[in-house]
């Protein structure tokens, strides 16, 4: 078992946990052995969606916040997306919450369960 993989074992997700501690076990699943392979299936799936999501929730929250964001959720074993949470709390990363509760993602691998997943937003000036 690689470090990283036990290590996200020990910081597997507990009712709870802060949304810095989730950013670093979903780094950590990322950085494992399946993480690679496992975010190309994921950006395959849900990669124009999610573009095109984003340019909704700007468009639809006027005056938009087109500040940065991070969203992390747990993966369930079927590719549901449950405890998903944004920082900052504005209308567009809330927003885009709303559409990932929505989406269906590829069976994430084993370990961890849930398995976690971070991504980070930000439009380029």
């Amino acid at each position: 078992m690689s470090v990283l993989l036990a290590l996200a074992l020990q910081l597997s997700p507990a009712a709870g946990a802060d949304f810095h501690a989730r950013i670093t076990q979903a780094k950590l699943a990322e950085g494992a052995a399946t993480g690679a392979a496992y975010q190309k299936q994921v950006w395959d799936r849900i990669g124009h969606p999610t573009t095109d999501a984003y340019k909704s929730c700007i468009d639809s929250n006027k005056p938009t916040d087109k500040g940065p964001f991070t969203l992390v959720a747990d993966v369930m074993p079927d590719g549901r997306l449950v405890q998903i949470d944004v920082q900052p709390q504005t209308a567009v990363a809330k927003c885009m919450a709303g559409q990932f509760a929505n989406w269906m993602l590829p069976e994430p691998p084993a370990q961890p369960k849930p398995y976690p997943i971070e991504i980070d937003f930000s439009i380029a000036k």
